[in-house]
């Protein structure tokens, strides 16, 4: 077997071949943009290259075949409360299935990470915001939404039979968004919409500056400051939902206010996947046409949750069921969803787990693992602490 370095372009697009390799054939793999997988490796697009540098590998047979491909990031922004050490990343991770191919390629980034001053490695993860590329999948291999890692069940033996350990599980969620929501929610809804202070609308693509605004409101004062989550500032979550504007449904994205005062957030977005598997990983100017013509002519029947959040002075009052159901009442009539995924959850947040075994009639829809492996062996290994 051959281990390559990713140093040109060529090999680049190499890279991106693995994945297409190993998945060839498998009826549920959804290959992903090509540009998306480019542009993490590209310090002009992706900002995490001011805090950290990256290598990649792809793994050949004798024959020369693609068998494997791993990256490896350090970041100095990568931190987890309770963590005694510096530890560093490895990602994008496919291979065959050989244990031997796979230690090698583990080995490689093991390497190259103690050689930037790393103690462990976090895996498999992203090289910049925790909403892609994160976990591995371990139950629920069918169809993933846009942004997530598909990968093969025998991966899970890869990196357990190498000695890495369940850091922290990631659980989604589903439902079916035609059916009625518990009576629960209703109890609860019925009892926050006597007060006349709160209010839910969803956003309006005329008025993304306001709803900005209001979105880093909630995320600074709900999420900042956990597991290394850093603030976010209008003018990032406005580019962000310029950018969301071409496929933003208005009628899934909710907000919740009490005296016009932001409290609470819901985002989805319809699965792209849904369109994108047409494209075969491509997104030139001509696939962006072939996108509009399948956006205009193919129903998209799922959708997914990006962000659930309620500022902590409301949380536990019943908002979330407030904004469930007020969600309910213009999406079961207006759309044509069926599938609805509301996607990871660490097991390290249990207030985020009560509310979304309490969304309705929900069931796990998928289980990934976010993995470490310490290097000195004979250190002690300790879960992703629990958020208070």
């Amino acid at each position: 077997m051959q281990l390559i370095e990713v140093t040109s372009p060529k090999l680049a697009k190499e890279f991106i071949m693995v994945n297409v390799e190993i998945n060839k054939g498998v009826p549920a793999y959804i290959r992903p943009l090509d540009k998306d997988i480019h542009d993490i490796f590209d310090p002009k697009k992706n900002k995490a290259y001011r805090f950290g540098e990256t290598n990649r590998w792809i793994l050949k047979d004798e024959q020369g075949k693609l068998i494997g491909r791993i990256a490896a990031y350090v970041n100095k922004k990568y931190r987890t409360k309770g963590d005694e050490f510096p530890v560093g990343g490895i990602g994008f991770f496919d291979c065959i299935n050989n244990q031997e191919a796979a230690e090698m390629l583990f080995d490689v980034a093991k390497h190259w990470l103690m050689q930037k001053g790393m103690e462990a490695m976090d895996g498999p993860i992203n090289f910049g915001e925790r909403d892609r590329w994160w976990g591995l999948i371990v139950e629920g291999f069918h169809s993933t939404p846009y942004g997530m890692n598909y990968n093969q069940p025998y991966y899970q033996q890869l990196f357990e039979q190498y000695g890495f350990r369940c850091f922290f599980n990631q659980y989604c969620y589903g439902l079916d968004p035609r059916k009625e929501v518990s009576q629960k929610i209703i109890d609860r809804h019925a009892l926050l919409a006597k007060d006349p202070g709160y209010k839910a609308r969803h956003i309006k693509k005329n008025q993304l500056e306001k709803y900005a605004g209001d979105f880093a409101t909630i995320y600074n004062k709900a999420w900042a400051g956990h597991g290394g989550m850093k603030e976010l500032k209008k003018e990032q979550v406005l580019a962000l939902f310029k950018k969301m504007k071409p496929v933003m449904d208005e009628k899934i994205v909710w907000f919740v206010y009490y005296n016009e005062t932001p409290i609470a957030l819901f985002v989805n977005i319809p699965d792209l996947n849904q369109w994108f598997k047409y494209l075969n990983g491509k997104f030139d100017w001509w696939h962006k046409l072939k996108f509009l013509w399948y956006k205009l002519t193919k129903k998209n029947t799922r959708f997914s949750g990006l962000a659930f959040g309620i500022v902590p002075e409301f949380q536990g009052t019943g908002v979330d069921a407030y904004m469930i159901n007020e969600a309910k009442f213009v999406v079961q009539p207006q759309t044509d969803y069926e599938e609805y995924e509301l996607l990871w959850i660490g097991d390290f947040n249990p207030k985020m787990i009560n509310v979304a075994e309490n969304f309705g009639d929900t069931y796990k829809s998928r289980h990934l693992i976010t993995y470490r492996y310490i290097f000195d062996r004979t250190r002690e290994f300790k879960r992703h602490p629990i958020l208070n």
